[in-house]
């Protein structure tokens, strides 16, 4: 009997996947807590160097503008060299910036002040960019196709898992020793985490000593790619491959919907905190707390669109259906925050932000689309792509907010502004991406729009 239950015990598929997940969700949490500090520590940041609310505008834009421009590079860096090794070092690097960026204003010369702020502050992004492709990387080498809803939605509320956390911190730490503790505080934490991740992380499940053969042959019969290698050549993952997925109608629509999606991050996650303060009147030790709330609710959607998600899949509805779905419910309910415009309680615009900050939750798919899309040879460049041109909005976006804002003397503007993007999203997706399956640029015969998942149930999704 002792013999028989240990061979069952020997049998049974262990769960380091979640171990995974976990490090996973923290490196995104603490990406967005990095970015959320501009909604906290912005105002007071740009007065000390001598500048107006304009200038918070640009100087988040600077932080865009490098993490655009690493996104291309990022993601030849992970196929290349492989997820642990980048997002481990990047993680501990762009930590350190934003510990760096506290100490701005140790030098008694407004110049000198504002160079260091924003040099600090585009290196945190530049750093920072492979860091979601890393992790489309990690779900799609360590999870079945069946899992990787909830896995992406368990994900996505890492960002707003970070906001509930990190705001009122930061209100807190902003309020009562100044705002060049939000940066210390995040840096100490982020060199932390890296430390971490060094013990748990690696590539594939294939070299994890944790990992048993039940649980290997778990995620390879669901589609996971545990072969997924880093390229000791880049040949594979050059220009060939960018230039057919730039072609390609599924990866455009996917990128384009990213593109307007993260107009919406952007302003939930940099001037959602200011327009409690500006337009509402609150406090930034309140708004700090406030916010939080709508940051909840947001993660709770995006757990509850990937359980859909998955859901639907298991129910045996197409892939493209199952995650279409949460995207079209999201944005819809995301364009509720227009509604904010013509109503004068403040605790009525913090349940209808909620809602909103619930859809974008919801609708939050696209890092599982691209896990599901991507050609496994080309991975972290697909990865890098979608998060480039996504991010291409980031850069504009704050200055646009920032103007309205000056012009205006309100956000009203900016509301409707981010309103609209959320349903260009949902276009995208409905009438631009198409079908949703692997893509296998090798296969010469098919044209890459059509082609087999390569998963072992695609063919009745």
């Amino acid at each position: 009997m002792i013999t028989l239950n240990s061979t069952a015990k020997k049998n049974r598929p262990t769960h380091y996947r979640y171990m995974i997940l976990l490090m996973v969700f923290l490196s995104i949490a603490l990406n967005h807590g990095d970015r959320a500090t501009f909604s906290i520590a912005g105002t007071d940041m740009v007065k000390s160097a001598g500048l107006d609310i304009v200038a918070l505008g640009y100087l988040i834009s600077t932080f865009t503008w490098a993490y655009v421009l690493g996104q291309y590079p990022g993601g030849w860096l992970l196929d290349r060299y492989g997820s642990k090794k980048v997002l481990v070092t990047g993680v501990f690097t762009w930590s350190f910036f934003v510990f760096l960026v506290g100490f701005s204003t140790a030098f008694d010369n407004v110049w000198v002040t504002r160079i260091l702020m924003f040099g600090f502050i585009f290196m945190m992004g530049l750093i920072e960019a492979p860091t979601l492709p890393a992790n489309s990387r990690f779900l799609a080498a360590w999870f079945p196709a069946k899992e990787r809803g909830k896995a992406s939605g368990f994900t996505t509320a890492a960002q707003y898992f970070a906001l509930v956390v990190f705001l009122p911190l930061m209100g807190w730490f902003s309020y009562s020793y100044g705002w060049e503790s939000v940066f210390w505080f995040m840096g100490v934490v982020g060199i932390l985490v890296s430390l971490l991740m060094t013990r748990v992380l690696t590539d594939t499940p294939k070299v994890h000593p944790l990992v048993n053969h039940a649980e290997l042959e778990y995620i390879q019969s669901g589609g996971g790619l545990t072969n997924m290698k880093a390229s000791k050549k880049g040949d594979n993952v050059g220009k060939g491959y960018t230039r057919k997925l730039l072609t390609s109608r599924l990866a455009l629509g996917v990128y384009m919907g990213q593109f307007f999606f993260t107009v919406l991050s952007y302003f939930f996650l940099t001037w959602f905190p200011v327009y409690l303060v500006h337009d509402r009147g609150m406090t930034i030790l309140k708004a700090g707390f406030i916010a939080s709330l709508p940051a909840l609710c947001g993660c709770a959607g995006a757990l509850l669109g990937g359980v859909l998600s998955d859901y639907m899949l298991a129910r045996g509805f197409s892939l493209s259906a199952a995650r279409k779905t949460p995207i079209v419910i999201g944005m819809l309910l995301a364009v509720s925050m227009v509604i904010c415009n013509y109503v004068d309680s403040a605790w009525i615009v913090v349940a209808i932000m909620s809602l909103a900050f619930f859809g974008k939750g919801f609708g939050a798919m696209g890092w599982c689309v691209v896990s599901d899309f991507s050609p496994k040879e080309a991975v972290g460049l697909s990865g890098g792509l979608f998060n480039m041109i996504g991010n291409i909005s980031g850069i504009f976006t704050p200055i646009i907010i920032a103007y309205i804002i000056k012009d205006t003397g309100s956000f009203n503007g900016a509301l409707i502004f981010v309103g609209v993007c959320a349903f260009l999203n949902l276009c995208c997706y409905l009438f631009v991406a198409g079908k949703i399956q692997r893509l296998n640029f090798e296969t010469p015969k098919q044209d890459h729009d059509d082609d087999f998942s390569g998963e072992p149930n695609a063919s009745h999704r």
